[in-house]
This record gives structure tokens, sequence and C-alpha cells, in this order.
């Protein structure tokens, strides 16, 4: 179970999984992915929270902000389990939540996965939508 930093760092090193401090305030860098941006976990209880940093906010109009914003709530129904897309002082960012009662490694697990399937495979296509939009 995680209760700690350490814990933390602990299970990021039984998972194999790159990772470096980020400053004092217990906030890990994990690689999830070779060219991939980084998740930031931090302890913050009751919860650990996972976030990565996706792409500033595109500008569209309005018609294509509507559209682009649906594709990221079907996105959260559909293509993600347990992460979520957001928005955060005008970036997009991919988050999650994970109670400490409970976490284990898989759970932890789980989650970094589906943050690397989201970068890999949501994210191009996100991109792409907002060019066919006319992002700027």
């Amino acid at each position: 179970m995680i209760k700690s930093n350490e814990d933390l760092a602990a299970e990021l090193v039984r998972l194999n999984r790159s990772f470096e401090p980020a400053g004092d305030a217990g906030v890990y860098l994990v690689r999830i992915a070779p060219g991939q941006p980084p998740c930031a976990l931090h302890l913050s209880p009751p919860v650990l929270v996972a976030q990565v940093q996706v792409a500033p906010v595109f500008e569209l109009n309005v018609g294509g902000q509507a559209k682009f914003f649906r594709r990221l709530l079907e996105l959260n129904a559909t293509g993600l389990v347990h992460a979520a897309f957001a928005i955060e002082n005008s970036q997009i960012v991919l988050t999650a939540a994970l109670q400490l009662e409970n976490l284990d490694a898989n759970e932890l697990e789980a989650v970094l996965a589906d943050l690397d399937m989201a970068l890999s495979e949501h994210v191009p296509a996100l991109v792409e939508l907002a060019k066919s939009l006319g992002a700027s």
C-alpha cells in the first residue's frame, strides 16, 4: 500500500518505471513512453494524483471548439478507463486520482497504462482533429 513518497518511489521501482523527483513538493515525473511527456505523480492525501500535460488548448472558432470538446468528452466516456481529459490553465491534460486507502501496484500500473494508451492513440487523433477544424 502507498502511504508516503517513499512508498510511491518503491512501487515505481518495483514496476520498473523510470522516474525522477521534481523539486521538493513530493512530485515524481514518470516516463510513460519514449517521445511522450512525463506523468507527474503527487501524493495529496487521501489521493494520488496523476497528470500529464497534453497540449495547449487549440485556438478554434466556436463551432470548432464545440466539436473538439465534444470529442474529448466522448473519449472520456468510451476511450479511457482510469483517466480523463481536462483543461487546466489553458492546457489540455490527462488526469487521474487514485484513493490511497487501497492503492496497490496493479492499480497504479493500470493508470499509467491508460495514460500511455491515450498519449499514443488518442492525442495524435485529437491533434489531427484540431488541425482539420482550423487550429492555429
